[in-house]
């Protein structure tokens, strides 16, 4: 999902909450972030004294393993540096990003015009890779959407959400076909359908196929924190595409295969024809961050 640019690096954002850059937003501020008190011990030289550093939060933490971990386009993480980002990710709490799991971040006024409101808040952003917080009320739907050349860790901090997820079933577009109405089929294959509830693993996207294409769909109220590396990116090649699933019995392609006439690969993934689609049904709007800072000063 492309959002907006936000602040890039350099210095501390933040301090307390989530608000809307809006007076009339729905978005609750969270209680001020505790501030943890930084000792002075007695230093080894003579007469003098040392300041003990503070431990980094989770968040600050996270973000220095994201800028080891993703070294810019054209690069992928190995798989030791996603278990890494995994488990970080893992044991994250709305708390470690200046939310509470009760918090109220949509009204009334916000789905006036009938169609949920999605809100997002950039942590932080670089060339080579992006922390964004998606907020989705009841019934909202992030349309299946795809992330050419990155890879994307979705973390569920609070409520439920549905996921399904694709992947292309060849890099290159030779399973294929035209629809009656002319559009361009390409066949994918689905890799998650199920529904997560807070706290769960993390979800991560591989652009190992070209694909890596999710939906999603809140069951409750949800606040999602992804990291994209690297982020998306018109300039070089990198912009989101919106796709809508056909079921594959609809159309058929030449060849008698067996996974092409049951639907079903051999590893078990449902078929479906996807066609690019310019989502009717989504609103958005960006909100400014105000949890813990993150300092790219170190």
């Amino acid at each position: 999902m492309k959002v907006g640019r936000g602040s890039r690096g350099g210095g501390e954002r933040g301090g307390g909450g989530v608000v809307e850059e809006e007076r009339s937003g729905g978005v609750e501020a969270a209680p001020p972030v505790k501030r943890r008190r930084v000792a002075v011990a007695p230093s080894a030289g003579a007469g003098g004294s040392r300041r003990v550093q503070a431990e980094a939060s989770p968040l600050q933490r996270l973000f220095r393993a994201c800028r080891a971990v993703f070294r810019g386009p054209g690069t992928v993480p190995a798989p030791g540096e996603v278990d890494l980002l995994c488990s970080m990710l893992d044991k994250m709490k709305p708390e470690d990003v200046g939310l509470r799991a009760d918090q109220e971040f949509f009204t009334a006024r916000d789905d006036d015009e009938g169609i949920p409101l999605i809100k997002n808040t950039t942590l932080y952003e670089c060339d080579n890779f992006t922390m964004i917080i998606f907020f989705l009320p009841r019934n909202a739907i992030i349309p299946l959407h795809d992330h050419p050349g990155m890879t994307v860790f979705s973390k569920l901090l609070i409520g439920s959400l549905h996921i399904r997820s694709y992947d292309w079933v060849d890099p290159e577009p030779a399973l294929s076909c035209s629809s009656s109405s002319g559009d361009q089929l390409r066949l994918a294959k689905r890799v998650v359908n199920g529904v997560f509830t807070a706290p769960c693993d993390t979800s991560v996207l591989y652009p190992t196929t070209g694909g890596n294409m999710h939906r999603f769909r809140a069951i409750a109220p949800c606040a999602i924190l992804d990291i994209l590396g690297p982020p998306y990116s018109t300039e070089d090649g990198r912009d989101c595409t919106y796709y809508r699933a056909i079921p594959y019995s609809r159309h058929s392609v030449k060849n008698g295969a067996a996974d092409q006439l049951t639907g079903v690969d051999e590893e078990g993934h449902r078929l479906s024809w996807l066609t690019e689609t310019i989502p009717r049904m989504l609103r958005m709007r960006q909100i400014r961050y105000g949890g813990p800072p993150i300092s790219d000063d170190e």
